[in-house]
């Protein structure tokens, strides 16, 4: 960057070279941290400013905390990390969201010591802002004498109001974080429930009814209420073996049918069934947490396949529909009756539900017994995809 500096001794910058810098760094991988820290000695040195820092608001909205610092003593730095939001010139821009210009540094260099900023006459503090919200503050202290030409000021309140864009996206992502783990915990119950308390309570029944056979002295009813037992322990132990290995298992790195094609492997080698995959949408562009989604809905709906159906064969078919990705997953076995304790206690349909419902969309099964059982997840196609008009390729196990 080309600077030269002029008789106050302040830096020459382009403005638009700077903000374009700073246009470019939001796409980089850099904390939004670091972008303030490195824009912070950029605004020092276009200012020729004595010192600078830049603080933002805390979580309760009541503190302001130091994020970086230029030219400031370790000891102030330390003893500043957080201060009230009511603290000097920093304080009252972002109270007031209006940056502050001419403002003595009088408060500032009673918390310096060793007469640091004695020679700083005025501060400037300029609000991070994102639309009326304030997110933070920048605050420089000018050597004495000194002052800011109005094209810095310009340029100063561009260089804020790009970082509060970035800050602003940084809580926002966060805030997206958060709810999206509090959605997975409550997947995870939702799985743990389905998969476990059902065994576990019906086990609880069988334990019940061998205590009082064995109070009755009835040692036939007590054997078949072990046996019982033992049946329902075992089920739960497959059960939770089950569902630790869906947990272990991750996405594919290269996206949601390289996964699914491991799955089906997977789940040939398991079962013996011979498996089919047809991909009619090769050009889906899904999210990686739509991706999350559309997978472990396959894998629930192949678990089911594979642990009560008793296939023979399955199919998966991914297709695009009237603007719908619908996934489809079809076995040939013993099928269930919709509504049945089948559908409701071992198909996981209240989890598969909650995730097509996070996909805008729905899952749906057929299926009657005898005649094999259907699931389908349809969900709003986010673009446009190339369908491809080709034979599937079974796989012949």
């Amino acid at each position: 960057m080309r600077v030269r500096t002029n008789q106050d001794g302040q830096y020459k910058v382009p403005a638009l070279l700077v903000l374009s810098e700073i246009a470019s760094s939001l796409s980089t991988d850099a904390t939004v941290d670091e972008l303030l820290a490195r824009y912070l000695s950029t605004m020092v040195r276009i200012a020729g400013a004595r010192a600078g820092a830049v603080r933002v608001l805390t979580g309760d909205g009541k503190h302001l905390r130091l994020v970086s610092a230029v030219g400031i003593p370790d000891a102030a730095v330390e003893r500043e990390r957080i201060v009230p939001i009511d603290c000097g010139a920093c304080g009252e821009a972002v109270r007031g969201g209006a940056a502050l210009w001419g403002h003595t540094a009088e408060h500032c260099r009673e918390v310096v010591p060793d007469g640091f900023l004695e020679d700083c006459d005025e501060l400037v503090a300029v609000p991070l802002k994102r639309g009326n919200t304030v997110l933070g503050v920048y605050n420089l202290f000018l050597r004495r004498g000194a002052k800011l030409a109005n094209e810095v000021r310009i340029l100063f309140a561009a260089i804020s109001e790009h970082l509060g864009i970035a800050l602003e996206n940084a809580r926002l992502s966060r805030e997206n974080a958060r709810i999206t783990l509090v959605n997975e915990r409550q997947l995870l119950a939702n799985q743990v429930h389905d998969a476990l308390a059902q065994t576990l309570a019906y086990a609880r029944m069988r334990a019940a009814a061998l205590r009082e056979a064995q109070r009755g002295g009835d040692s036939e009813r007590a054997g078949r209420y072990l046996s019982e037992l033992e049946d329902a322990i075992d089920t739960a132990y497959n059960e939770l073996r089950e569902l630790i290995g869906g947990f272990r298992q991750p996405m594919d790195p290269r996206g949601l049918v390289a996964a699914l094609e491991a799955s089906l492997e997977a789940f040939r080698n398991r079962s013996g069934a011979l498996v089919q995959f047809a991909n009619r949408a090769s050009d889906m562009s899904l999210s990686p947490e739509e991706e999350m989604h559309v997978f472990h809905i396959v894998q629930e709906a192949l678990a089911n396949a594979c642990k009560h159906a008793k296939a023979k064969t399955v199919r998966l078919s991914i297709d695009l529909v009237d603007d719908r990705c619908r996934v489809c997953v079809e076995d040939d076995g013993i099928g269930f009756a919709p509504g049945s304790a089948e559908d409701t206690a071992h198909f996981g349909l209240s989890i598969m539900r909650e995730r097509a419902r996070r996909l805008g969309g729905e899952v749906l099964i057929d299926s009657s017994p005898g005649a094999g059982a259907r699931v389908c997840l349809s969900f709003p196609a986010r673009n446009r995809v190339h369908q491809r008009h080709e034979s599937p390729q079974g796989n012949p196990g």
